[in-house]
């Protein structure tokens, strides 16, 4: 197993509970956020976005700001997250794209001459406007909560810009990987490159923590798992390790590969502080299979926050009690949430963490 970084010590450990958390350290009550937080599910959102399309929102930094703020002011969450989307930089290397009613579409990538033809884009000078959307957003916050900067993983980006959209079985990019493997490997190598950069541009620009969505790893095999996935999210996170924007300051790194409780032993050493954990396994489960040596994130089911007030609640402490006493718990949703939810769902889920998260050791 590859061990994260080292903790910090007493000295530099940071004060906010959700970075505290990420390095397994003791916190007053257990840290939540929610992944796609900023989202459909809020009127307040609604109300923005009906003003542009979803790139336009994107490439705004003072609206990308605004609606990155609006969870934080009505819930009082413990981080926020950068509001953009894990396919930016595949457009800013060259990759046509659009967004309608059915999800993203791209011009994809079916041969090596088309990965060939891939730039190795400069994030401050392709995609400007998310640099500054943190740095609007850091100045927003004024040290209320942290700012997690995110990107997809090599092997979710490729698996979109191989297929042209959104898959359920991923057949072409499947096809590409096993069929041609060198190709495979050339555009996995190449994301890696650019995620790399574009994740240390955000640090560089405020981001106090970031996060690495593989989305689509669950639909692999083991043994390709191990060969498109992990190797090159560990790779990635390496490299991050080895970054001056990451060396300057300890800067957190969460891996969430999505459908891939299966594979839990595996995801341990993909050297990420913490691990973000789909609803598909008990929380307790998954930490004794990693071990002590990483934090996880999650994991309540999504569909929860459309039960009832008092059944969410129930829920809630059963994650809790499920993570345990020990430090290294983010409440978090085991995936996004959907567009669907009531808001006052939302606000009940953050009252019983706050309820049933309070910590007997004090940080």
């Amino acid at each position: 197993m590859l061990a994260s970084a080292a903790m910090p010590s007493r000295d530099d450990a940071p004060s906010h509970r959700f970075l505290r958390a990420c390095l397994r350290l003791p916190v007053d009550r257990t840290p939540v956020w929610m992944m796609r937080q900023a989202g459909r599910y809020l009127p307040q959102y609604r109300a923005v976005r009906a003003t542009t399309s979803f790139l336009g929102l994107c490439k705004n930094p003072e609206l990308a700001c605004e609606v990155t703020m609006q969870p934080i002011n009505e819930f009082g969450f413990d981080a926020a997250i950068l509001f953009s989307d894990i396919l930016i930089p595949v457009e800013a290397m060259g990759v046509p794209l659009e967004f309608g009613d059915e999800g993203p579409k791209l011009e994809p990538l079916r041969d090596r001459a088309a990965i060939a033809r891939l730039i190795d884009p400069d994030p401050e000078a392709t995609m400007p406007f998310v640099p500054e959307a943190v740095r609007c957003i850091k100045r927003a916050l004024d040290g209320r909560v942290p700012l997690i900067g995110f990107a997809g993983a090599p092997f979710t980006l490729a698996a979109y810009a191989v297929e042209g959209s959104g898959s359920k079985e991923w057949r072409r990019a499947k096809a590409l990987l096993f069929s041609d493997p060198v190709a495979g490997h050339d555009l996995l190598e190449r994301f890696t490159r650019t995620v790399c950069r574009y994740l240390e541009a955000q640090v560089a620009a405020g981001a106090d923590a970031v996060q690495i969505f593989d989305s689509w790893a669950g639909t692999l095999s083991p043994a390709d798992f191990d060969e498109f996935a992990l190797r090159w999210a560990r790779e990635l996170i390496s490299r991050l390790r080895a970054s001056p924007a990451f060396a300057a300051r300890r800067v957190p790194i969460i891996y969430f590969a999505n459908g891939c409780a299966p594979y839990l032993g595996r995801l341990a050493s993909s050297g990420a502080d913490v691990l973000g954990i789909d609803w598909r396994v008990d929380l307790g489960e998954a930490r004794a299979r990693l071990g002590s040596e990483v934090a996880v994130q999650g994991n309540l089911d999504p569909a929860a926050l459309f039960a009832p007030p008092s059944e969410i609640e129930r829920r809630v402490e059963g994650v809790i009690r499920s993570a345990g006493d020990a430090p290294g718990h983010i409440f978090n949703l085991g995936h996004g949430v959907q567009p669907e939810t009531n808001p006052e769902h939302v606000r009940a889920m953050v009252a019983a963490v706050h309820r049933y998260g309070v910590r007997t050791a004090q940080p």
